[in-house]
């Protein structure tokens, strides 16, 4: 075989290899943005014109995660917001618009207390998404019930529903582990 044919040969392995490579590395960074956000995977590539965009988008909802000072919840402060909470919960029955927004309140009083933001809801969303996929959804859903509550258009089986939702939540932010970005660790 001639020398020409042995670079030619080379090359083409290289690139094979070099291919192979990178469909590993995009197969790798995918698994772990699925297994990282969960249903909230899903839903960004929906939304998406692409999948490589919603992924860069994953990819920096995560560093600026990684950059916040999440913090776990003493015992005592733990303590004191579960008391709240059964407190708001009881409240629900004479007034349960007011117990949804109540409920509101506490689950954005127990993420500013863990070192999350809480200025716009959009933001809290995205930076929730990174350790909470699984539970997004209920946000979602309970801030859009509470949003029509405010303005007198849900029943009490959406505000119960709200309640259901924000506890999801609020039950994970209050025994979750102090970092949720280690889950991957």
């Amino acid at each position: 075989m001639s020398a020409i044919a042995w670079v030619a040969v080379v090359v083409v392995v290289v690139l094979a290899l070099g291919a192979a490579g990178y469909l590993v590395a995009n197969g790798n960074r995918r698994r772990h943005l699925q297994n990282r956000f969960g249903p909230e995977y899903d839903r960004t590539v929906q939304e998406s014109d692409n999948r490589r965009l919603a992924e860069r988008e994953l990819l920096a909802r995560e560093a600026r995660v990684a950059e916040l000072d999440i913090r776990p919840l003493d015992d005592e402060t733990r303590e004191t917001y579960a008391k709240k909470w059964t407190e708001v919960q009881e409240r629900f029955v004479d007034a349960p618009g007011f117990a949804v927004t109540e409920a509101d309140a506490l689950v954005t009083a127990v993420m500013a207390d863990r070192g999350f933001p809480t200025d716009a809801f959009e933001e809290r969303l995205n930076v929730l998404s990174v350790g909470y996929g699984a539970t997004l959804d209920h946000y979602r859903q309970a801030h859009e019930i509470s949003g029509r509550a405010a303005r007198q258009e849900a029943g009490t089986e959406e505000l119960r529903q709200a309640m259901v939702h924000y506890r999801a939540l609020f039950e994970e932010l209050l025994t979750d582990s102090p970092h949720p970005k280690e889950a991957d660790r």
